[in-house]
């Protein structure tokens, strides 16, 4: 007997106090809003949201405030505690009272100073939608934001999920700047982030272009709106990333002297932080609190993101301006951010950012390196592969044809590689010319570039100073100009392959190194199809008998020519639609980035 209330005393030290409240009686979690049910959170994405019947308010003034389950989550909820408070310091206690609109549902609760000021659930029953009355106090915040916990059962709910914000009518002061940075705790959101009203409601800049957030996970997204006072302006930021999102408001299209906004994915949680970048630096975090009404959401590898932020503003870009927009995205460990993982969005045009509503486009690849790869892949897969090619397979098909006092296939060999030379000086300087200097950032690709700029250059050279074709020197000429451009023509391939993964031009995946495999096999096949043929022809010669060899040897070397001669001219048109098939496809992926 000893042994089983030793074994009971044991038990009952080791086991805390868990409180429940299914009658609705949780003053005691009134403060942080988390209910005493001895288990974290939920993690997932809340399936309920909250919603008010106008934004803009006065003193005294009611709002009714709707909690409810999510269009496409068939669930529920048993308890809740809703409550209001001001925005711009959301760790202070609720402010305002409620009114009871369904009493045997929903009592009220003293949360703060305040009788009335929270209203939670009377009775855990199921329900689908509750709503309550909230009345303005007489001193009210400028800016008051609506927060729901919500508890779907005692192990399973979510704190704080962030509700909408209304502001006082005529507000026009900005929130507190002596509080430091990140006082302000962003509450989760309940549901992602929507495309609607693009260009109506509200201005958007989305990469892919037209993408929606609410059901693309691979949508970049940004949207900001005025609020209907004019006071202040709201903005949405949303996209798949490891550690941060952000966006910039920059007076050019170069990164430096920029206003940021940072959303950190920090352990779990999202941090919103407004910051300012001075040359290519780190963004420094402001020292003040900016921003207000904060809120966040972590689902399936995408960051979101809502805040607002007044149009006036010390220390910060007045948002009644007009700006170029940038949308990046990159790596975050323990709060903070490496460098962006991709060459950031940059809107096509300046926006007014309280401007009318529009759908903006923007563009990940300067006009400088989209022009760049233009020409390096207009030189390098057409107009040195051909030159190269009728070099190679048609010294001997117009014997006859001269253009202005030269064969022809030698003018068409050194019209197209004279143009290679001139196009690839110009598409050389032109990342130089972009970046102000050498690209750090860029890998071997621009030390490839240099060496077969080198030999762009020397081939010219070289092809001047070349011995008459009596010259026993001549053979040492062909071999040095076959050597040099093969390598510069392997190079180049190596250089393209390496520039269609840069961050500035940063071609589609897996789809672009595809191609260009199947363009590089493309070369190699015609190029063998050129050198069996005759061989085949040949052989079919050398079948017959000596006699008859004799014979007919004048008869069958002009029709070998002619044969070959005709093969190798359709095989040119075959090849040079082919090359500007692949061409073209690469010419228009670059015009989509």
């Amino acid at each position: 007997m000893w042994r089983s209330y030793f074994l009971l005393a044991v038990f009952t030290v080791c086991v805390g106090p868990v409180a429940g409240f299914s009658n609705g009686k949780v003053s005691a979690a009134c403060g942080d809003m988390v209910p005493q049910h001895g288990y974290d959170p939920s993690p997932d994405p809340p399936p309920y949201n909250i919603t008010v019947d106008k934004s803009i308010f006065s003193p005294g003034d009611n709002i009714t405030v709707s909690l409810q389950v999510t269009s496409s989550n068939p669930t529920f909820f048993k308890g809740f505690l809703i409550e209001a408070r001001d925005a711009g310091k959301l760790d202070l206690p609720a402010v305002g009272s409620f009114i009871l609109t369904d009493p045997h549902e929903s009592q009220l609760l003293q949360c703060g100073h305040t009788q009335g000021s929270g209203v939670s659930h009377s009775r855990g029953t199921k329900k689908t939608q509750v709503e309550a009355v909230w009345e303005s106090p007489k001193n009210p915040p400028q800016r008051v934001q609506f927060l729901v916990t919500v508890v779907h059962g005692y192990k399973v709910y979510w704190v704080r999920i962030a509700g909408p914000v209304v502001s006082l009518r005529g507000a026009t002061a900005a929130p507190p700047t002596a509080a430091p940075a990140q006082t302000t705790s962003p509450t989760a959101l309940s549901t992602p982030f929507s495309s609607v009203g693009c260009g109506h409601s509200k201005s958007c800049l989305r990469d892919p272009v037209g993408c929606r957030p609410q059901s693309d996970p691979h949508c970049f997204f940004l949207s900001f709106t005025t609020d209907e006072a004019g006071s202040s302006v709201m903005f949405e930021l949303s996209g798949p990333a490891e550690g941060y999102m952000s966006f910039a408001l920059s007076l050019d299209k170069w990164m430096g002297n920029d206003d940021v906004y940072l959303c950190v994915n920090d352990g779990g949680r999202v941090t919103v932080s407004a910051a300012h970048v001075s040359g290519r630096t780190p963004p420094e975090l402001a020292t003040e609190e900016a921003l207000w009404g904060q809120a966040w959401r972590l689902a399936e590898g995408v960051i979101q993101c809502r805040f607002h932020r007044n149009i006036l503003r010390d220390n910060r870009f007045n948002l009644n301006q007009s700006y170029f927009l940038f949308l990046a995205h990159g790596r975050a460990h323990q709060g903070l951010i490496h460098r962006h993982d991709r060459q950031p969005l940059i809107s096509t045009n300046q926006k007014v950012i309280t401007g009318s509503p529009e759908d903006l486009s923007g563009s990940r690849s300067p006009l400088l390196i989209k022009v760049h790869g233009v020409l390096m892949l207009t030189v390098w897969m057409w107009a040195v592969s051909t030159a190269i090619f009728i070099a190679r397979h048609y010294k001997h098909c117009w014997p006859d044809t001269a253009l202005l006092g030269q064969r022809l296939w030698f003018q068409l060999h050194r019209t197209m590689m004279v143009l290679a030379v001139v196009l690839t000086s110009v598409a050389f300087t032109l990342p130089f010319i972009y970046r102000s200097g050498w690209s750090k950032g860029a890998g071997s690709h621009p030390y490839i570039g240099c060496t077969v700029m080198a030999l762009s250059v020397i081939q010219p050279i070289m092809a001047i100073l070349r011995p008459v074709p009596e010259s026993p020197r001549r053979i040492i000429f062909n071999w040095m100009h076959f050597g040099a451009g093969t390598a510069g023509q392997i190079l180049a391939m190596v250089c393209v392959f390496l520039g269609a993964a840069q961050q500035a031009l940063l071609l589609p995946s897996p789809w672009s190194p595809a191609m260009l495999t199947a363009w590089l096999l493309w070369i190699v096949l015609t190029d063998l199809l050129l050198l069996i043929y005759p061989c085949k022809l040949r052989n079919r010669g050398n079948s017959n008998s000596d006699d008859t060899e004799n014979i007919l040897f004048a008869q069958f070397q002009k029709w070998q020519h002619g044969e070959v001669s005709k093969v190798k001219k359709m095989v040119l048109v075959v090849f040079l639609i082919g090359n500007t098939g692949f061409l073209v496809g690469f010419l228009k992926a670059i015009a989509s980035l």
